[in-house]
């Protein structure tokens, strides 16, 4: 190839590759959005349910056990994170404690029904699409969040659900074991998502999942990066 067409085909192609990437990550936003939905109003309110989360050890043979001393301690350090991304999430926030939430136990058992549906059907594959969403985000609790609207004053309502496994010793050593023979097996995963309802309109206007081999909420450190992983994308308030 003459030197000159390697020097235009090298530029052409990294600018190929950084549209390709452009497009992916705009794809990737707009999965995350409800049809028409780009931001939060700059004087709109925000409530936080507390995050309904567990975590659990795994056994050298695979099975989960929970683990309620961790789950305390992830729970903490979750609003602790949560607290650090006040930018993020705006100045006009409401936080429920459990005792606050128990109110709105129907509302958030609600929820945990449609954000498994789109957890299943707006991210899973194939069979699992509903061809009648054309891959939109476009799920409602409807009037059901009347209630938490009337109570709180806020005009959009955050909720989120965690579930963390951890390899205990035993398991990890298996696993190195079995590594060393040429078998693979798992050890724990951390699981969840993060979900943006419109009090308004009852509508899912913002939803991001967690699925990964990684994270751990039981320090606080480390439980500020799946706070930020979780939150990646979350609407922004209007300038």
């Amino acid at each position: 190839m003459p030197a000159f067409a390697s020097r235009i085909t090298r530029p052409l192609l990294l600018a190929i590759l950084l549209a390709a990437a452009a497009v992916q990550a705009q794809e990737a936003t707009s999965k995350q959005l409800a049809p028409g939905f780009t931001a939060r109003a700059a004087d709109s309110r925000l409530v936080i349910l507390p995050a309904d989360m567990e975590l659990f050890s795994m056994s050298a043979g695979g099975v989960v056990e929970p683990r309620d001393d961790w789950t305390r301690a992830a729970q903490r350090n979750f609003v602790a994170a949560l607290e650090a991304q006040r930018q993020r999430l705006g100045a006009r926030v409401t936080r429920l404690d459990a005792a606050q939430a128990d109110e709105f136990a129907d509302i958030a058992t609600l929820h945990r029904a449609v954000a498994d549906a789109v957890m299943l059907h707006h991210y899973g594959r194939g069979l699992m699409q509903l061809p009648t969403k054309q891959e939109r985000l476009d799920w409602s609790l409807g009037d059901a969040v009347r209630p938490l609207r009337e109570r709180t004053g806020a005009d959009y309502a955050l909720f989120t659900w965690v579930r963390d496994s951890y390899a205990s010793t035993e398991r990890k050593a298996m696993m190195i074991g079995l590594a060393a023979l040429g078998a693979i097996s798992l050890g724990g995963e951390q699981v969840g998502y993060a979900s943006l309802v419109d009090l308004n309109t009852g509508r899912i206007v913002w939803f991001n999942r967690l699925d990964r081999m990684s994270g751990d909420l039981r320090e606080p450190e480390p439980a500020v990066e799946t706070v930020e992983t979780l939150l990646k994308g979350f609407p922004t308030l209007q300038q």
